[in-house]
Formats: C-alpha cells, sequence, structure tokens
C-alpha cells in the first residue's frame, strides 16, 4: 500500500539522517552558504516576516548569500519532508509537526540545540518555559526550538450569527452558556438559515483526524493513553463525542459534510476551529470575534498546537543553521513571531505583550484563548511511529463520514487496526 511505503521511506530517512554527523562550520568556510528551511505556511504575511529576519541576518554575516523558505503543504507536510530527506535532498533547517515530534526526536537525526543557544549573546535560553520544551527534548537535551505553542480558538462571524437571529457567543460566555451543545445549536441555525456553513473545523476535511482533538477534548477523549500503548478510539468519552460529532454533521448540519469546501475566512461559515496565526486571513469585511472553545462535559479545556524547529544533521551548513536558528528565536524576534505564533518564552507570554504585535486581536482574546489556553491546555496527538499511525487511522474513520454509520462499531474498528502499531511503542 501506499500508505505503509511513505511511512517506510519516513523511517529509512530519518535512520539515514541519524548515521551523519554535521557539516562544516560555514563560518569558518571561505565559500558562500545557502541555506533552506522547510515551512508548512504560504501566508504572505508569514514570508514577509521571515524573509525580512533572514534579510537582518544576511546584513551581518556576508558569508551567507541565500536564506530560502520552502513552503510545503500543510496536509501532505511531514510526508513531503521526508520524502525530500529520503532522496537526499534535505533542508537545514524544517518546521517539525507535533504529531511527529517524537519520531525526529528520537531518530538522532537532528543537532542538540542547547550549546549554540545558551551561547548566543543576550538569548535568554531560561526565559524559555519548561512546558513548550517538553516535547522537544530527550535525554536532557533541546533538539527542536518550540518556536509556536499555539491553542485552538473559535473565530466567529458575528453578522452571519446575528442574521441567523442567535446569540453571539461572546453573549453566550456571559450568561454561562458557551458550551458544545449551544455551539452546535447555533451552527445548524446559521445553515438552516443562511445555507451557509455553521462550524468548520480548520484543516479537517475529513482526512487530518488528529485535528478532532480540539472536538473531542471537550470529553475528556484521547487517541491513546499517555504512555501510547492503549487505543482511546473506543473509549466511552470517545464515542459520546464522535456520535455527538456525527449527529452534528449528518442530521443537524451544523458542520459541512464530506467534500464540501467552506472558508470562514472568505465569510463561508459562521465559525471556525484554527489557531491565532490564522488571523492574519481576516479581512475585516464582516464583523468577527475569538472566543475559547466551548465548554464540553469535561467543562472548560483547551487543546494546542505545537511546532519546533529543528537542524539536520546532514546539512552542509549545520553551524550555520544552527547560528541562524540562535537568531531567529532571539528574544527580539520571538517577539516579531509573536504577531503569528505563540512565543514559548516566558516573558513573551502574557496578554499586553501578545497584543504589541496582534494589533487585530484584543488584550482579552489574546488572554482568554492563547494564555490561558497554553496554560491548562493540553497538546494534540503524537506518536512514535505518527505518519503510518496516522494513516491506519484515517483509513479506519473512513467509514464513519456517512450517515448511517454504526459510530461504536468503526472507532471499535480503529482501535482493532492499530493497537499492533501501539504496542511496538
Amino acid at each position: 500500500m501506499r500508505w505503509k511505503s511513505t511511512a517506510a521511506i519516513a523511517t529509512a530517512a530519518l535512520l539515514a539522517l541519524s548515521a551523519c554527523g554535521k557539516g562544516d562550520d560555514p563560518k569558518e568556510a571561505d565559500g558562500p552558504v545557502s541555506l533552506r528551511m522547510t515551512i508548512w505556511t504560504a501566508n504572505d504575511a508569514h514570508l514577509k516576516l521571515f524573509n525580512e529576519i533572514a534579510a537582518e541576518y544576511k546584513s551581518t554575516h556576508s558569508n551567507v548569500t541565500d536564506i530560502k523558505f520552502d513552503s510545503l503543504p500543510f496536509d501532505t507536510y511531514t510526508t513531503a519532508l521526508t520524502t525530500q530527506i529520503a532522496g537526499g535532498n534535505q533542508p537545514d533547517l524544517a518546521w517539525i509537526l507535533e504529531n511527529s515530534a517524537p519520531d525526529f526526536v528520537s531518530s538522532g537525526a537532528l543537532v542538540p540545540l542547547d550549546d549554540t543557544l545558551k551561547k548566543a549573546d543576550g538569548y535568554q535560553f531560561d526565559d524559555i518555559a519548561a512546558g513548550p520544551r517538553k516535547l522537544w527534548e530527550a535525554q536532557g537535551k533541546l533538539y527542536a526550538y518550540p518556536f509556536s505553542t499555539s491553542p485552538f480558538g473559535m473565530f466567529v462571524n458575528t453578522d452571519l450569527v446575528r442574521q441567523a437571529g442567535q446569540q453571539t457567543p461572546a453573549e453566550l460566555i456571559a450568561a454561562g452558556q458557551w458550551n458544545w451543545d449551544n455551539a452546535l445549536k447555533l451552527g445548524a441555525a446559521v445553515n438552516a438559515k443562511s445555507g451557509k456553513a455553521g462550524l468548520v473545523v480548520r484543516d479537517f476535511d475529513y482526512k487530518t483526524w488528529n485535528n478532532l482533538a480540539s472536538f473531542w477534548g471537550g470529553w475528556g477523549a484521547e487517541a491513546w493513553s499517555a504512555d501510547g500503548k492503549t487505543c482511546g478510539f473506543d473509549k466511552p468519552e470517545m464515542v459520546e463525542a464522535m456520535t455527538v460529532l456525527h449527529k452534528a454533521v449528518f442530521t443537524d448540519k451544523a458542520l459541512p459534510g464530506p467534500g464540501v469546501s467552506a472558508d470562514f475566512f472568505a465569510g463561508d461559515a459562521a465559525m471556525t476551529i484554527t489557531q491565532i496565526s490564522r488571523a492574519s486571513l481576516l479581512k475585516n469585511t464582516f464583523g468577527w470575534d475569538l472566543v475559547p472553545l466551548p465548554q464540553g462535559k469535561v467543562g472548560s479545556y483547551a487543546v494546542f498546537g505545537q511546532a519546533g524547529i529543528g537542524v539536520f544533521k546532514k546539512s552542509k551548513h549545520a553551524a550555520a543553521a544552527e547560528d541562524f536558528l540562535a537568531f531567529m528565536t532571539s528574544p527580539a524576534n520571538s517577539a516579531k513571531l509573536a504577531a503569528y505564533f505563540p512565543p514559548p518564552r516566558t516573558s513573551q507570554l502574557t496578554a499586553e505583550t501578545l497584543a504589541k504585535t496582534n494589533p487585530l486581536l484584543k488584550p482579552d482574546q489574546l488572554q482568554k484563548v492563547v494564555v490561558d489556553g497554553i496554560a491548562k491546555g493540553k497538546v494534540g496527538p503524537s506518536h512514535a511511529g505518527f505518519a503510518e499511525l496516522s494513516q491506519t487511522v484515517r483509513a479506519s474513520l473512513d467509514p464513519l463520514w456517512q450517515p448511517q454509520a454504526d459510530v461504536k462499531a468503526v472507532l471499535s474498528g480503529v482501535c482493532s487496526k492499530i493497537a499492533p502499531q501501539l504496542a511496538k511503542s
């Protein structure tokens, strides 16, 4: 199967990299240095900021002639990255998704960053909070800088909500009634009134199943146990959460069904679950708000995604890549990046600080969604061998996305399929 071969490519690629040492130190070399960093955003505002930081670095490092940011599609990002690695075209630096962090961190493919970051002038390494670092550490070493720890929140098109004669989420929050039951009723009402989508879980599209953690977390459900050995899809919490979701999609029409595209930022949906980095897509063509995720059966909760930046040992210019990473994530540049990517630095994780670089968002929104979300939230699903595991889950969930699906039976089938893979962990 293509899925298994893709996972095999990923594993082989990382193992191949782990056998290689660092490249030569280009800061002491005569020739020009060109760096390439893979990322999963093609957003103009993000790229503008990255290129500005790169230009500033190059202005004081004459041997670094080029720093390229290579945008890969989000939904196939890890597959594309590991395919590049397997083909001998690995980048010097890369964003790494939280779900594949265990594989990259344990592979030996990445350069430990501690020494370089601690020695960088004015870096303030100890300002990087322990929580955001945890996923990217092994044996006391940091293998990727946690440049973004971003909780999921709910963007709201208040115009569509009011046109449907409904209370806004902010009004529901004030009344102590912002919960999943009312959020889904709101989504269904907007769809019934306008024909537009009620709620979109951005980047899910009935493929990227792990994005549903922002939904099922309200029931306390988990894809698997904390040690990664026991499947959680057949547990009562997950069955209840996915039953609610299935009804919301196929009976109440609160969410668009499979194959239906709706872009919140183009005005096609009343609500979307996503992260604050997407705020740059707002065009102020409609009234909008940003609120925390609705309360679930477990009460208030939060889920966040993470991204780390790592340097590959096999890079021809690993030392220069480390040096650029130290510059890119310095206190000053971390504050700039905070406009889109919540920083791991304790001193910068305040609503007041974030508001300086997020003019579209109010301090109260940043406090409740970002600061509080990081404090109380859980990171999304991650696991060793995630590429193969994720593909198995996705295929096993396919029967769920039809009107007459037996939710409990499908979820039990997921566990039957992934149990052997979890047992290897």
